[in-house]
Order: C-alpha cells, then structure tokens, then sequence
C-alpha cells in the first residue's frame, strides 16, 4: 500500500466545502480521469475512471461521515485497493482547510510506474486545486447531504 496526503485551503466556509465534496457525482467536473459517478445508496458510489490509460470500474463504499468534519471511504469488491479520508477544517468564517489522506494499492506495470513517478500524488495535488477553483468560482455547493454514517 502507498499513501498519499495532500492538502488545500479554500475561501468558502467549512459548511460549504463539506456540502458540495458530498455531491459524489459532481466529482468528475474537478477530478481528472473521473468519468463518471453513480451514488447508488446513500454509503455506497459506483466509479467509472480512465488513470494513466487504464480504465477501471469500481465500487467505493462511506465508512464513515460526520458533517462539516470528515468523509471516510474504501472500495469493496473488483481487484482495486483504496481507503482514504477526507477531513475539513475550519480556519475562520470563511477559509477551510481540506486534508486528503489516502492508502491505495497500485497494480499493473502502468499503475506502479505512475507512483514510482509520482504522478498518483501530483492528480490528487491537481484535484484539489481545481475542487478549490470549482467551490471558490461557484460560490455555494449544488446540493448536500448533512447524514451521518
């Protein structure tokens, strides 16, 4: 397993960052290689993502979810390995700071050049940075869920 951990601040307050990360399906509008998300049940995200040339579908269930702190995930099923957590954190009235802390398991030649690279790391650094442009131009989430898992 290698980790990843990567950060971002955002000018919008912890309600608003934590509100639009829930809208699972919104993620391919930021997140590179993410073709398409489908929120099947309210723990449980289907995954279609093309990474490095390889295309991967996926099940990926929320192990735990607290609002305004924390969305905790790993997948389930299929030969794809990956936990990770997602935690938000209050810097005044209007700044979050987003942590990103994720475990996976590379596989395949293609897979495992990509983390010898770096290049696991550098998406995940670029994903944040346009979820930071994509909450920051938007102003306010489109839509959330405020359970608890």
């Amino acid at each position: 397993m290698t980790t990843v951990e990567q950060s971002v601040e955002v000018d919008v307050p912890v309600s608003v960052a934590y509100a639009q990360w829930t809208q699972f399906e919104e993620f391919p509008r930021f997140m590179g290689g993410v073709e398409r998300i489908e929120q099947r049940t309210p723990t449980l995200t289907h995954w279609v993502a093309k990474v490095d040339g390889v295309r991967r579908e996926f099940d990926a269930e929320i192990t735990e979810q607290v609002p305004d702190e924390r969305i905790a995930w790993t997948t389930v099923g299929g030969d794809l390995r990956q936990a990770g957590v997602v935690t938000f954190h209050r810097l005044d009235d209007e700044r979050t700071k987003i942590m990103l802390q994720m475990d996976h398991d590379p596989r395949g030649f293609a897979e495992k050049a990509a983390e010898k690279l770096g290049l696991v790391r550098q998406q995940t650094k670029s994903d944040l940075t346009r979820f930071k442009a994509y909450i920051e131009g938007r102003g306010e989430p489109t839509g959330g869920w405020p359970g608890r898992v």
